[in-house]
């Protein structure tokens, strides 16, 4: 039976977070599952946008980010309030902040998505539009390999078994319930995952806008050249352009073929 917030309220209310400097000193009860040397953790992220339109989709929270939504649970159950806003609030927090929100903003501008979901741009969706917005992981607790973040690379999470429970378990439940929404994935290992999920019927594989670089600014060449800020011939050689080039076509023409774009 795939953990609530309810399983861990009392949990999160008593956690010592100043006492938690690394992902080994979680203490054993947050744990999920265990094999070898991965590990999967609780995080107080059951929110869920059923009106959203468009799904953000990560790979996996870090360590940062579970202490952070441990925190600010935290802080609104002690304050009084409601579960549901405990939830939303921990969530949200630090969704997307710093260098990676403009250049996320910029890519879906790009490709059209705004004009999809009728707003000037996806900008708003961080302020009066985020209605229409779902963040989440396609592993939505944190998983730890040897004690440190999971990048998504090894082991592989098509292939590994409780990886791909864990991606059963939690994101496959909330995707299915997102009829209406297309699903970007933030990254090339995102959608892979999601492509192997919508082989098993979770989500349409004709909504997944695969094809974006991911927005970080350390990835800030192939970026610039997938919006046309920088040309073919100035590339460096980690950059393959020809291929940003069939990626770009190809979600132009999945936009197109939803109406956007």
């Amino acid at each position: 039976m795939p953990a609530s917030f309810a399983d861990f309220r009392e949990l999160v209310l008593a956690a010592d977070l100043d006492a938690i400097a690394a992902p080994v000193q979680i203490p054993p009860a947050w744990l999920l599952a265990r094999a070898g040397a991965i590990s999967a953790h609780y995080i107080p992220f059951d929110y869920l946008n059923p009106a959203a339109r468009v799904v953000l989709a990560g790979i996996s929270p870090g360590f940062v980010q579970w202490k952070n939504a441990v925190r600010e649970a935290q802080r609104l159950l002690r304050a009084g309030a409601p579960d549901a806003d405990v939830l939303r609030a921990a969530k949200y927090t630090g969704a997307f902040s710093g260098a990676i929100r403009p250049n996320l903003v910029a890519l879906l501008d790009h490709v059209g998505l705004q004009r999809w979901l009728g707003i000037d741009s996806c900008a708003s969706l961080f302020h009066e539009h985020a209605h229409l917005m779902h963040v989440t992981g396609v592993l939505r607790q944190p998983i730890f390999v040897d004690g440190k973040n999971y990048n998504g690379a090894s082991p592989n999470m098509l292939t590994t078994p409780v990886l791909q429970q864990q991606m059963l378990d939690y994101f496959a439940p909330e995707a299915a319930l997102l009829k209406d929404a297309v699903f970007v994935p933030m990254g090339p290992k995102v959608a892979l995952a999601l492509h192997w999920l919508a082989g098993r019927g979770v989500i349409d594989g004709r909504r997944i806008l695969h094809g974006l670089p991911h927005p970080s600014g350390a990835n800030a060449e192939r970026v610039a050249y997938f919006l046309g800020r920088k040309d073919k011939a100035a590339l460096s050689s980690r950059t393959n352009g020809d291929q940003i080039d069939v990626d770009r076509a190809l979600l132009l023409a999945r936009m197109a073929a939803l109406g956007g774009g």
